[in-house]
């Protein structure tokens, strides 16, 4: 089956979809904005590059990433491996809030920053089930 070619979702996953894109852009619009030095903060300090280029990068493709998710239903399973690629590969940042004790979005103690990374696997499962990504995978 070509990845485009995939059957439709139900209702609940569209929407839990459409969820997870709205929750991206706005997170993205919050990397260029408001929150930026937040997002600044989490940068871990061996990640080659300014912290600032990191953040408004992250920012622009979150929002590119959400925008798929609501408006690109054709090609949702390629987005949803790469929306599960990309929560694995922020996982760094949140580590690193962790391990270095970081205060930032509300984040002030070790336990909060530590529950914190158990979500980071709910978002990868919520990107590749919302768009069925999974389930629809090409198969050899």
């Amino acid at each position: 089956m070509s990845l485009t070619a995939a059957p439709p979702t139900s209702l609940p996953r569209t929407l839990a979809r459409w969820l997870l894109g709205s929750v991206l852009v706005l997170t993205g619009v919050a990397h260029l904005t408001f929150a930026r030095e937040e997002f600044q903060a989490q940068v871990p300090d061996w990640f080659p590059g300014d912290a600032d280029w990191v953040v408004l990068i992250s920012g622009a493709v979150e929002i590119g990433l959400g925008a798929a998710l609501i408006a690109w239903a054709r090609g949702r399973v390629t987005v949803g491996f790469v929306v599960a690629a990309f929560f694995v590969a922020i996982f760094p940042g949140n580590i690193n809030q962790y391990v270095e004790g970081i205060d930032a979005f509300g984040l002030d103690t070790d336990g909060k920053r530590l529950t914190r990374l158990f979500f980071q696997p709910v978002l990868i499962v919520w990107a590749l089930w919302s768009t069925g990504a999974w389930r629809d995978r090409p198969r050899r």
